[in-house]
This record gives C-alpha cells, structure tokens and sequence, in this order.
C-alpha cells in the first residue's frame, strides 16, 4: 500500500490503485500514528483515539469492488452523565461496494443504495477507516457502571412544577 500526499482527503490518508492489486482479490491495512490519532480525536471532538487499525479484504474487478472487514480502536470519550473521560473500545464492520460508473446517474433513485466511487481507479483506505470508525461512536457515552437517576423533589414534582409555584406565590 503506498501513500500519496497529494490526494490527501483529512488526517488520515491511505490511497491504493485498485489496477495494482492481484486479480479479483486482495487485502489492506491501515494503521493509524499517534498524531493520525490525534488529528481524528480533535475531528471528531472527542479526547483521544489509540490503536486505530482498519483490516479490509477486497474482491471483485477494477470497474466493481466489494470492500469488507472491522475497523479498531479504544476511544477516550466523556461520559454524558458523569462528564468524566472514560475509554472504550471500538469495533465497527465495513462493507462497502465501489464502482467507477454511476449506474444511477440521471434517476429518480435517492433511496438507492448507491455504490461509492473509484476516484481515479484509487480508494481511500484511510477515510474508510476514519469513516467507519465515526460510525462506531456512541453519539451518547455512559461510563460503565454510571447511570442517569432523575431528580425529583416532592411527589408532584415535574416539568411544569416550577411554573406551579410561581402561579401559586411560593416561589
């Protein structure tokens, strides 16, 4: 797998030639550096991200390619109850179709599930890997072992308890 800078698409970057790999199969991977890390976490908003590996297996032929595998890391994120840093692992599933034609181009088809395209015969391994891992994020982390325990205060206490208390003079 080679690396070419000039078609860099966000921090990280790994772009292969589809033509280059053996006939009808072969495999990519994709091993994110520290700062690579880094650039993602602050991307993404989170506090950190360490061994980030995409593992992908690739089939099918230089116009029509099917991309499979997971995508790893352990994830430093804030927990939305406790707002502490906790980290978590990461484990997402790829599978992603390529082509380097439209096939729908001109339909009415939005709800298609449209192949990606080959930019230049190339796919971007690393913003594959980036992608999925966005997806395995949970939008709402909870720190193992911390739940969310609603406040009440009196019987009737709920949303328009406050409004009560200023309608009734007590507040």
């Amino acid at each position: 797998m080679t690396r070419d800078s000039s078609q860099a698409s966000g921090p990280l970057s790994r772009w292969v030639n589809v033509e280059r790999l053996p006939q009808g199969h072969g495999s990519a991977t994709v091993e994110a550096s520290p700062a690579e890390c880094a650039a993602l976490a602050a991307d993404f908003g989170i506090p950190a991200i360490r061994d980030l590996v995409g593992r992908f297996e690739i089939q099918g032929s230089t116009s029509r390619i099917t991309v499979t595998g997971t995508v790893e890391a352990i994830v430093t994120q804030v927990c939305t109850v406790s707002l502490e840093s906790f980290e978590a692992p990461v484990r997402e599933p790829v599978e992603v179709v390529f082509t380097d034609t439209d096939r729908l181009a001109g339909t009415d088809a939005e709800d298609a599930d449209i192949p990606d395209p080959l930019v230049g015969g190339r796919i971007d391994f690393g913003a594959l890997t980036a992608e999925f891992l966005a997806l395995g994020l949970d939008p709402y982390p909870r720190k193992p072992g911390i739940s969310f325990e609603p406040v009440v205060v009196g019987e009737d206490a709920g949303p328009l308890a406050g409004l009560r208390k200023l309608r009734d003079g007590e507040g």
